[in-house]
């Protein structure tokens, strides 16, 4: 959710750290702030951008070495200068950026004002703060060991970096259930919550894992837990190009990241496919396959886009393996008691392999004997860790928070596994593998086809931009893709929309349509094309607007609707990934034309790391 960065070593921090929250600004915030260390420490905080921050910092001392910064989203307080992070000690001799929440906040806090302490926020942060400056007053025996006494009193997440006049040379990071990197460099080092703050000073990197605490000088790492116990740290090399998180070119990160999709469903399945296209093998489930062939059932577990890629994945196994399949919001799963037996398989997709509810559905299946698969875009990240084994898609990194290629690049892993289990089961012949294969590799050329309409959809946009409602209406696999449609266009546009089963419009949503609301319909020609086209009579009946997403050549849709949208012919389920793009892009546009910030929507965060 909120960002972190940190340096310590030779360079001016200032510019790094600036560089460092622009990096981390797609992952949602209303204040940045930054400490420097220099005789003493300099806090500066604003809410608003890291570009407000630089304007109210401008002709101020912003020099030290060593230095922490960090962009909030509101958790504990609303968004302003005070409720802004880094957060002082009351004494002044500690300085703390935090992600994640306290829950034990109040307790502790009330504690701390009997024994003296006052607090100019609202937020559980600054209670963190006087909490460590209590433990160094009483009975520690150095920084170190304060921060270690003081996490020892928390429940709740948190990824953090603090310094202190006490000990100048010092940083202390520590994790749990927040994620947080460390990058390696020549007699430096880089903090932040994830790597691309990074990627542009170094390769090398270290993931904390929960409890753990580094402690860092200029040219020595010491890592250990908050129990005392000493980690032998892992050196991990990041495979990330700097290139990879800049425009290059493009207006904004989501127009880029739709247009990467042929290259990163290429990428997801490249190196899977046999080069003679008669065989997928999906590395990371080698230990796991057999056991996965003869599963009572599988759960598959996310949130937002991720939950929809799952539901595709139900369509997908069961149609195809012929396997029982539940879909669950991870927020839903870790709280309502399900039950989990030790025949099931769990699949937790996260683009970002942080996300705190999966997470916790992760460990809550694990507690009771389920094998755990994870789908995953981001290497190192918690998930792949926490899981038995699991797949990686290969979509690059998704700067834009609306998830583009991240959702195609899960559909296409989940549309692997079916087939690999289709398969082995005996349920997918040898000859429907193979042309499964095929029409799965051909995929990113009908994308490349369906983008080059970017220009007649931006005019279909200009029809909608001012809509107040819209409903998206699918059947079958395009079911989860009209969810996955709407979800874009409320996201990043704040125009109010729903997705549908087509055939439930008649059991309420119908009610709501006339000359003013904009009902867009998958409706490709599939098993259920003659029921979609009566539903867009119906809709036309009264007066609804209607903007179908066709396959090529479609003519009687064309006659009856107000707009179409073409895409190649593809099979049945593969057209989720082929009918999602126009949606995308549509959604864009319209978002465009409304003056709405389409790569940090308001109130939203790339990651959720916090409940």
């Amino acid at each position: 959710m909120c960002g972190i960065v940190g340096y310590i070593g030779n360079q001016d921090a200032y510019p790094i750290l600036i560089k460092g929250l622009k990096r981390l600004e797609y992952r949602g915030y209303d204040s940045a702030g930054v400490a420097l260390l220099k005789d003493g420490v300099n806090v500066y905080k604003k809410r608003g951008k890291v570009a407000d921050l630089e304007r109210h910092i401008a002709n101020k001392d912003v020099g030290g070495t060593i230095g922490i910064g960090h962009t909030r989203w509101a958790t504990h307080g609303e968004p302003n200068d005070t409720n802004a992070h880094p957060h002082r000690s009351m004494d002044g001799k500690f300085v703390l950026i935090h992600n994640g929440i306290i829950e034990n906040y109040g307790r502790l806090k009330k504690t701390l004002e009997e024994n003296g302490y006052t607090f100019t926020s609202e937020t559980d942060t600054e209670v963190l703060a006087n909490l460590i400056s209590y433990m160094y007053d009483h009975g520690a025996t150095s920084f170190e060991n304060a921060v270690q006494l003081a996490l020892k009193k928390v429940i709740g997440a948190y990824g953090l970096v603090v310094l202190s006049t006490e000990e100048p040379d010092v940083l202390i990071a520590a994790r749990k259930g927040s994620p947080l990197v460390i990058g390696i460099g020549k007699g430096e080092y880089f903090l932040a919550s994830d790597a691309t703050p990074i990627v542009e000073h170094t390769n090398s990197v270290i993931y904390l894992s929960d409890d753990d605490m580094a402690i860092i000088k200029k040219g020595q790492l010491t890592l250990k837990t908050i129990f005392d116990k000493t980690q032998e740290p892992v050196v991990q090399e990041l495979d990330l190009d700097v290139g990879e998180i800049d425009k290059n070119g493009f207006d904004h990160f989501m127009l880029k990241e739709i247009f990467e999709q042929p290259r990163s469903i290429l990428d997801t399945f490249r190196g899977r496919v046999a080069k003679d296209n008669k065989e997928i093998v999906l590395g990371g489930l080698y230990k796991v396959i057999d056991d996965l062939v003869q599963a009572r059932r599988i759960l598959i577990v996310g949130c937002g886009t991720s939950w929809h890629a799952g539901l595709v994945g139900e369509y997908l196994i069961e149609d195809i393996a012929r396997i029982p399949v539940e879909v669950e919001y991870g927020s839903e799963f870790r709280y309502r008691n399900p039950v989990i037996g030790k025949e099931d398989f769990v699949i937790a997709i996260s683009q970002s392999g942080e996300t705190a509810d999966t997470l916790a559905a992760i460990r809550m299946a694990k507690e009771a004997g389920a094998t755990v698969l994870g789908i995953c875009n981001v290497v190192g990240s918690s998930i792949p860790r926490e899981t038995h084994a699991g797949v990686y898609t290969h979509a690059g990194p998704e700067i834009g928070v609306a998830s583009t290629k991240a959702f195609t690049a899960q559909v296409t892993v989940l549309a692997m596994m079916a087939m690999v289990l289709g398969n082995k089961k005996g349920h997918l012949s040898t000859e429907r593998y193979n042309e499964l294969i095929n029409d799965l590799t051909v995929i990113p050329s009908k994308i490349e086809k369906i983008l080059q309409q970017n220009d007649k959809i931006k005019e279909i946009a200009k029809v909608y931009k001012d809509a107040n409602n819209a409903i998206y209406l699918g059947r079958g696999y395009l079911f989860p893709v009209a969810l996955e449609g709407a979800l874009k266009l409320k996201e990043i546009s704040y125009i109010h929309a729903e997705g549908y089963p087509a055939a439930e419009m008649k059991h309420g949503p119908i009610a709501l349509i006339d000359e003013n609301m904009p009902v867009i319909v998958i409706a490709t020609k599939d098993k259920s094309y003659d029921k979609i086209v009566s539903n867009i009579q119906e809709v036309k009946a009264r007066s609804g607007k209607v903007i179908a997403v066709v396959t090529e050549g479609d003519e009687v849709i064309r006659n009856m609707a107000d707009h179409v949208m073409e895409v190649p012919d593809s099979c049945e389920m593969f057209s989720v990934l082929t009918t999602v793009i126009p949606l995308q892009l549509l959604s864009y546009h319209i978002a465009l034309m409304r003056n709405c910030n389409v790569d940090q929507p308001r109130n939203l965060a790339k990651s959720v790391t916090v409940e």
